[in-house]
């Protein structure tokens, strides 16, 4: 992205990118695309973390305890400050192996130099489906 304002194609390249750093597990990727005073705010888990590295220590957590953790984009929707997206998770219960899948949203305001600034998260982790 270029100095200034982002567009909101770049922000939907920007969360494509972030998407697949997710779902591959690639903290270097993830942290990247973080501005050094993100917050980290899952609401649903009364979690938020602030500052690059402590959300990147929490992320490397949440990899840790879930291995198997990818998420299906639902929707995205973008400005130029900002996006939205609406999701589904899937994994593997790392204590029992029930497979599960739950739905969320994701809340990405952006910074004027294009990265992201928080991620506020929004799901129904707490009641989660058990997938066939």
């Amino acid at each position: 992205m270029t100095s200034g304002q982002p567009r909101s194609a770049d922000v939907g390249a920007l969360i494509d990118r972030y998407d697949a750093a997710w779902n591959a597990q690639d903290l270097d990727a993830i942290a990247s695309m973080h501005d050094e005073a993100i917050v980290f705010h899952n609401h649903t888990a009364g979690e938020r973390v602030a500052g690059a590295a402590a959300v990147r220590a929490h992320i490397a957590a949440i990899f840790a305890r879930w291995p198997t953790l990818r998420f299906e984009r639902r929707s995205l929707r973008c400005g130029d400050d900002f996006a939205v997206s609406e999701w589904t998770a899937r994994a593997v219960h790392p204590d029992d192996g029930r497979k599960l899948e739950w739905d969320g949203v994701d809340i990405f305001p952006l910074t004027p130099e294009g990265r992201i600034a928080r991620k506020d998260i929004y799901s129904s982790s707490a009641t989660p489906r058990v997938a066939a």
